[in-house]
């Protein structure tokens, strides 16, 4: 993100990503489907396949575990939520980019959400409602979401002092 900065602004916070969490539960389900698949083709199947099919069934649970893997990673590496002292920035998505761009001055309501496993882990959703026809943009998953919120609304007090 320090590269698409515009001329005199700065980071009120470091880019964030979603919350590890994210990529546990994108990896709770492959992992176990590889687990499952492998013990039924290598301990069930022992008698009736033979070892050279057991061998290739097995490689292919663990390449398209590994797929996965990389395909969730990438999904979690790829979206980033930057606060600076003049907009936040939303940046999703790996192949297909999408970024939002909320400037401070139109910003009217910042709010979070949490679940209680978000309070006990400390992520949550905030959401950011700006003026216009866009509304509100939300950006799940965000560690520390009270301290973007409680950051966010500090700089807009101090835009709007500022511009007063």
């Amino acid at each position: 993100m320090r590269t698409q900065l515009l001329p005199g602004e700065r980071l009120a916070l470091p880019p964030l990503r979603r919350h590890w969490i994210l990529l546990v539960r994108g990896l709770v389900s492959p992992v176990l489907a590889a687990v499952l698949v492998t013990g039924l083709v290598d301990v069930a199947a022992r008698g009736p396949l033979p070892a050279d099919l057991r061998l290739l069934l097995t490689l292919a649970v663990a390449v398209s575990c590994g797929l996965s893997v990389i395909c969730v990673w990438l999904r979690w590496e790829g979206d980033s939520l930057t606060v600076t002292d003049q907009r936040v920035v939303l940046l999703e998505g790996v192949f297909q980019r999408t970024s939002k761009v909320i400037p401070l001055n139109r910003v009217q309501d910042v709010s979070t959400v949490q679940t209680l496993l978000g309070r006990i882990l400390d992520y949550g959703t905030v959401e950011i409602d700006a003026a216009g026809a866009g509304g509100a943009e939300r950006f799940a998953y965000v560690s520390r979401p009270v301290r973007v919120r409680d950051q966010v609304c500090a700089l807009v007090a101090r835009s709007t002092r500022t511009a007063a």
